[in-house]
């Protein structure tokens, strides 16, 4: 079993429901980017999702490009992503789910990368643009490193791919509750039980949901049926509409404090 099926089991089993910030390794600085992981573990989170930029994104909405663009004008790299996220999980203890497309991985070889990934304290990763059929190459070196690859589950695919998806899947499945990019407007909640029942239908692995939870209330709706919640565009959003990058992290440390009490789990009644 790998490091983060560990934790996302431990998580289910203790009755919690993950939370998982998505951040972009650069932005809005290098500096920032350490105090949003901070912000993260001080929240709660166990496991942060770290956007590698990328020219040519296929998965990601307008906010989440912006802040690839701003990263990647300020010189990131995946290189220079993957050394970012070592000092913030050897600073704060978080295991880091690295999203990058396939290629920059590509360029620097996908057994590097793996190495490289495990070194900075990375627990899987996501490669958006790969599909299952394709993606043995890939999994073999992450496997080799003992990172899992983390696959998607859209609304769309049929049953005998999520049946053919999830009994390769480790670390936990990622659920995409909608047709479209992320940050698009649409109710998360609407496909959410669906989707995790269709996978449960098949595996006991974690389901996590991502896509379009946008606040508190859409997370503590999705997490009903999910195991975890992945929140990105709305992070971003307070990070370009604030007056700085101090401010900024602020505003997202309320905001996942926020989401973590909506997914806290009721209180319980205490009777005499």
């Amino acid at each position: 079993m790998t490091t983060l099926e560990r934790t996302t089991r431990a998580e289910r089993d203790a009755g919690r429901k993950a939370l998982v910030p998505f951040f972009t390794a650069g932005y809005p600085s290098e500096a920032a980017f350490l105090d949003l992981v901070r912000a993260a573990a001080d929240a709660g989170c166990r496991t942060v999702e770290v956007g590698i930029p990328f020219s040519d994104p296929v998965a990601d909405g307008p906010l989440i490009q912006a802040s690839s663009l701003a990263a990647l004008r300020g010189g990131m790299t995946l290189r220079r992503a993957l050394d970012l996220t070592a000092r913030a999980t050897a600073a704060t203890g978080v295991g880091a789910v690295v999203m990058s497309y396939a290629n920059p991985v590509l360029r620097l070889g996908a057994a590097e990368f793996a190495t490289r990934a495990r070194d900075a304290g990375v627990v899987g990763a996501i490669l958006p643009d790969v599909p299952h059929e394709e993606a043995a190459p890939w999994r073999g070196p992450l496997a080799a490193a003992g990172l899992p690859l983390i696959e998607l589950i859209a609304p769309t695919t049929d049953g005998a791919r999520v049946a053919a998806i999830a009994g390769e899947a480790r670390g936990f499945l990622y659920l995409v509750a909608l047709t479209g990019v992320t940050g698009a407007v649409a109710d998360p909640a609407a496909h959410a039980a669906a989707l995790v029942a269709r996978a449960r239908a098949v595996t006991d692995l974690p389901c996590y949901v991502g896509f379009g939870v946008a606040d508190p209330d859409g997370a503590r709706r999705v997490a009903r049926a999910a195991d975890g919640v992945i929140v990105g565009s709305a992070l971003v959003r307070l990070l370009q509409s604030a007056a700085d990058a101090r401010s900024g992290v602020r505003s997202v440390a309320d905001f996942l404090h926020g989401m973590r009490e909506a997914l806290a789990p009721p209180a319980r009644e205490v009777t005499s």
